[in-house]
């Protein structure tokens, strides 16, 4: 069976256990009161308008369904197809356009497009604990896309939009940030909050990190400029394999980002590299780890620049 012929991709009442499962792990909770003991099913009647998935908190006295507290809560769109979304977006390594969705799921683009934004909010890691620790190695580096609004064309890369990332070695995560510079000042406060100082930070040759590197235990360099890629067992590779992959996705898949919305398309990336077939995760194990950051989410409908 392919995996998207398995009932919940084609059944509003298999989409809604298949999520109740995940994210209730089978103990209905009822969001208004907190309540758990005295939960009854509603039977779905078409006739009647009674929709799919409800249920009754005898508490109370109110009624909701999985959706509420989570970033497909008022979603006009059947849960089905919200599912078929994910499992597109977490198994398609470079991502999918909201084009390519609105033609699979035979939705409209506007409907497309904000669902796409709605699961990456849901790929947003709440992990704030830095990496790395005794003994880790973390990469760090910074790369270029786009542009700056309102920027006008200039020499080297000072007109494009900035983007940092970290890649953890061994547990394989990635963080990536959107700055608005690579100095010192820029880099030092995100570094040192996001890297553990205990941990091996390797770069490249630029100066910023020169002095950001005395707050950790090592630091290692490869210089770039001289064809230098490894010196030891120190080197970017790592990270630059991420870039590569992110940049053939926005500029090959996206093609265009605006800056507003950079953050989102890279938690996108972040959350397929951390959880990539490496790790150990496969296509169904990476949806289900995105479908378990609904919750506690919410992304409004107000107006999105559809040609960002």
């Amino acid at each position: 069976m392919s995996a998207l012929s398995r009932p919940e991709f084609h059944s509003e009442e298999a989409a809604f256990a298949h999520l109740e499962k995940i994210v209730w792990a089978g103990e209905p909770v009822c969001p208004h009161c907190g309540g758990m003991d005295r939960i009854t099913k509603v039977k779905a009647n078409p006739e009647k308008r009674i929709r799919e998935g409800l249920w009754r908190c005898g508490d109370c006295k109110k009624q909701f369904t999985v959706k509420i507290g989570t970033v497909f809560e008022h979603m006009r769109l059947p849960l089905h197809k919200a599912l078929q979304a994910v499992y597109l977006m977490t198994s398609s390594k470079k991502g999918i356009s909201a084009h390519q969705l609105h033609r699979v799921l035979e939705i409209t683009y506007k409907s497309a497009w904000f669902l796409a934004h709605r699961i990456r909010e849901a790929m947003t890691s709440g992990d704030v604990g830095p990496l790395g620790g005794l003994g880790a190695t973390v990469e760090a580096d910074e790369t270029f896309i786009g542009r700056e609004p309102g920027a006008m064309v200039k020499p080297a890369y000072f007109h494009k939009m900035k983007v940092v990332s970290l890649v953890e070695h061994g547990a394989g995560r990635a963080r990536s940030f959107v700055v608005d510079g690579v100095g010192v000042a820029d880099l030092q406060p995100m570094l040192r909050a996001n890297i553990h100082p205990l941990s091996k930070l390797t770069t490249d040759e630029a100066n910023a990190y020169k002095t950001i590197g005395r707050f950790f235990y090592q630091h290692d360099t490869v210089n770039h400029g001289k064809l230098e890629f490894g010196r030891g067992k120190a080197h970017t590779n790592t990270i630059e394999g991420y870039f590569s992959i992110f940049k053939r996705g926005m500029k090959g898949v996206y093609q265009h980002c605006a800056k507003k919305h950079l953050h989102l398309y890279l938690a996108e990336f972040d959350f397929r590299y951390t959880h990539r077939a490496a790790i150990g995760f496969n296509d169904t194990d990476r949806s289900v780890q995105a479908m378990k950051g609904i919750v506690g989410k919410r992304l409004t409908y107000a107006r999105p620049d559809l040609d960002a």
